[in-house]
């Protein structure tokens, strides 16, 4: 059949909408398939309204400090439905945004679900129309950025029902705030939730299979995390296997293992947070000869498949499950569809959690550097010293960071605190541009800020700490 597009894009997230942008850019005629919301789950489900709900929490927390910087008020309280519609605002607002890019860069969108089909030069791909009926289209490339959801394990009965037990999505869109909740996964995503809900006064406990909470990060981070948490009153199970959840009608029951022994715990309702699965289901990958690895597509450096001109990008293709990766990703993809040469994969991929207090670490931790036998420089700065957050009431948490003895490099660097979330660009950017410890120590940061404790950290490490 004959060409219709240049670029199709299945799926409109952050990975997905960001390609298709590019590829108008490039002078390709692109199109996107998209099944629900413009945007994907970050947009609508996840980066974004969950960041809205946590500024929610964050404020009304502050309220009850205020004391602390000579202010008063009375009486602080909270519409929890307008929370919730504040945060849905905001995601409709983006979703708006993506539309309105579409438009811009004309680029078709398709609302309808997508499969594949042999084809050529790459699949054609067959929509089932929303509104109705189906249309079958071709292109020269197709890009699969379908993205993830939330993981389940219906033999434990892990599974969001919405009322009860709840997923990321159910989670967002509450309409109770609950007593009591049992948070299943402190990865990310499972200690933002808490966070938010603890702020609004709820009791949370989080479970946690591993030895310890945030467990992808430095366990420096990890045991400050699980203070300043436990500070604020929430409470944990870690080395906690769940075996089992009961429903009833007023609670959720998770019986659990840890140390030989077994506890049962009750709560009005639960978050399932214990990862995420790719979005590979009814496309026809398999059939096409797709080769899937533990749930995800693999592809080359460029996002190819085994099959010619078909690629996949972002959690569909793989950890880490970041936007911004995924985003990166369909850039350089595009890019290298178009015949240019791409936009470098090289640099390192942060990750943040907007939990009170925030974490954002880049590079490798400590104990991955010492199991690779790197030999490391390591040094630390606390945010206690820094002028900045003394002034700001905020002295909670560090900046950790590591050098390579031998090179100067900097290979890793791990913070907690409040800012830490925008102050990690910093260290992203040393590492992509490949500075050593000789070029962080020669750049001036303005005063007062808290990247302060950046400069002062790097000086720790040679010994050169200037404030403590």
């Amino acid at each position: 059949m004959a060409v219709d597009f240049d670029l199709i894009v299945i799926g409109s997230g952050p990975g997905g909408y960001v390609a298709a942008i590019r590829a108008s850019q490039l002078g390709l005629k692109t199109a996107i398939v998209e099944r629900e919301n413009l945007g994907g789950v970050c947009l609508n489900w996840g980066c974004i309204p969950t960041k809205a709900l946590l500024k929610s929490g964050e404020v009304f927390e502050k309220l009850f400090h205020l004391g602390d910087y000579g202010l008063s008020a009375e009486k602080p309280a909270f519409d929890f439905a307008k929370v919730v519609e504040r945060s849905r605002g905001v995601a409709k607002q983006l979703n708006g945004g993506v539309g309105f890019l579409m438009k811009k860069h004309k680029i078709e969108v398709i609302e309808g679900v997508a499969r594949l089909e042999k084809g050529a030069p790459a699949p054609k791909v067959i929509i089932d129309i929303k509104a109705g009926g189906s249309r079958t289209v071709q292109a020269t490339a197709v890009i699969v950025a379908t993205g993830a959801r939330a993981k389940t394990i219906p033999a434990l009965g892990l599974v969001g029902d919405g009322d009860r037990v709840w997923t990321y999505r159910d989670a967002m869109t509450a309409k109770a705030m609950p007593k009591s909740l049992l948070v299943i996964g402190s990865g990310a995503i499972g200690i933002e939730f808490a966070s938010f809900y603890r702020a609004l006064g709820a009791e949370v406990t989080v479970i946690e299979a591993m030895d310890r909470i945030l467990p992808v990060e430095d366990e420096e981070v990890s045991a400050a995390a699980l203070k300043a948490l436990q500070k604020r009153g929430l409470k944990f199970r870690v080395g906690a296997k769940v075996t089992g959840l009961a429903k009833s009608g007023t609670a959720v029951s998770l019986t659990l293992e840890a140390g030989g022994k077994s506890e049962t715990l009750t709560a009005e309702r639960a978050i399932v947070a214990v990862g995420i699965e790719a979005n590979i289901e009814g496309l026809g990958l398999e059939a096409l000869g797709v080769k899937i690895d533990r749930g995800h597509v693999v592809t080359d450096t460029h996002g190819g498949t085994a099959v010619a001109g078909l690629y996949a990008i972002g959690d569909v293709a793989g950890p880490p499950w970041l936007a911004h990766k995924a985003s990166h990703e369909g850039i350089h993809c595009v890019e290298h569809i178009a015949g240019r040469d791409p936009v470098k994969l090289a640099s390192p991929i942060p990750g943040c959690t907007y939990a009170q207090p925030q974490v954002a670490s880049v590079g490798l931790t400590e104990q991955a550097a010492r199991a690779e036998g790197r030999k490391v420089k390591i040094g630390r700065f606390p945010f206690r010293v820094n002028g900045k957050a003394i002034a700001s009431g905020e002295t909670e948490g560090f900046v950790k960071v590591l050098f390579d003895a031998d090179t100067g490099a900097l290979v890793g660097a791990h913070l907690i605190g409040e800012g830490v979330t925008e102050m990690i660009q910093g260290f992203v950017i040393a590492m992509t541009l490949e500075a050593t410890e000789a070029e962080l120590m020669a750049t001036v940061f303005a005063h007062p800020t808290l990247s302060e404790a950046m400069h002062e950290a790097t000086l720790d490490a040679y010994g050169m700490v200037l404030h403590i």
